[in-house]
């Protein structure tokens, strides 16, 4: 099994009219828990651990899971507000967010006394890390994971709006690569935080993969680097892509080691991920594919 581990929220989406007040669309988000739902669609036995509020939203977010087949006996239940996401989305289909965060539920996740038997990987990510006081309880369950040589995945997922001291959440980051298996991350992050893969990998981590938007993705490990152009389609939103490699960089690896793949074994898995991606892509709002879509 696969535990993705962090926030749930409504993104509140334009619905592409025209004009400076569009009207906006609820959908259900946060980059943890489109991954779980994405590993859900995808085939995969996944858990999603966090909070999540007994407010309608919340109702909405759980049944999301189900749907998609994500076991929810970690999730913590809240009366706190859903955390709400205002997306602004450019015309190259890119988004930025505004956030409204104050006393949300999964703020207030606490660390649970164990996961279950048979956990293979945990993914960790997104505003989860940058938000206390559920930060510390997400941190301390990476460290606690990856001591026990479960296999984790971070995806920072960088919302400058949502860190109030940059050097400070850096320097936090760094101490998170020790404990990190497997690092994704996207060109405007790596900007973002200022270091490079070859700094990464040296702290920890036995890959770190590169999401470029258009340009593709790449795979940086200590021996060398693979890289796999993008799927070109027609772009509705970005929305979830990111969230979609995560997912099928870990139903893809199975039960591998990150350090087992060689460099043939990279390029397929990549592939698989940015074809996965492309077809959240076609898709507003956060919409990863079922494995179905993926073998026709």
């Amino acid at each position: 099994m696969i535990v993705v581990a962090g926030e749930s929220l409504i993104d509140l989406v334009p619905d592409g009219a025209a004009g400076p007040l569009p009207a906006l669309v609820p959908r259900r988000g946060g980059g943890p828990y489109n991954t779980a739902v994405a590993l859900g669609r995808l085939g995969a036995g996944v858990a999603f651990c966090s909070r999540v509020s007994t407010d309608a939203f919340g109702e909405a977010l759980m049944g999301g899971l189900r749907e998609a087949g994500v076991a929810t006996g970690l999730v913590q239940r809240g009366p706190e507000p859903t955390t709400l996401a205002v997306a602004s989305v450019g015309a190259d289909g890119s988004a930025e967010y505004g956030f409204y965060v104050e006393g949300t539920a999964d703020r207030l996740f606490a660390l649970p006394e164990r996961l279950p038997q048979g956990v293979r990987a945990v993914a960790f990510g997104t505003c989860s890390l940058a938000l206390e006081p559920g930060a510390s309880a997400y941190e301390a369950l990476l460290r606690r994971e990856a001591e026990r040589g479960v296999l984790t995945l971070l995806d920072p997922n960088i919302r400058p709006g949502l860190i109030p001291d940059a050097a400070a959440y850096r320097e936090r980051f760094e101490s998170w690569l020790p404990y990190v298996s497997l690092l994704k991350l996207s060109e405007d992050d790596a900007d973002w935080l200022g270091g490079t893969p070859a700094r990464w990998l040296e702290r920890g981590p036995s890959a770190v993969v590169l999401t470029r938007g258009g340009a593709g993705l790449t795979v940086h490990t200590p021996s060398y680097e693979v890289s796999v152009p993008a799927v070109r389609v027609e772009v509705a939103d970005t929305i979830g892509a990111g969230d979609t490699v995560n997912a099928a960089l870990l139903h893809g690896l199975g039960d591998r080691p990150v350090q087992a793949l060689d460099a043939g074994a990279w390029s397929e898995l990549l592939t698989y991920a940015a074809r996965a991606a492309a077809l959240t892509c076609t898709r507003p709002g956060a919409e990863p594919p079922y494995a179905s879509e993926l073998t026709a």
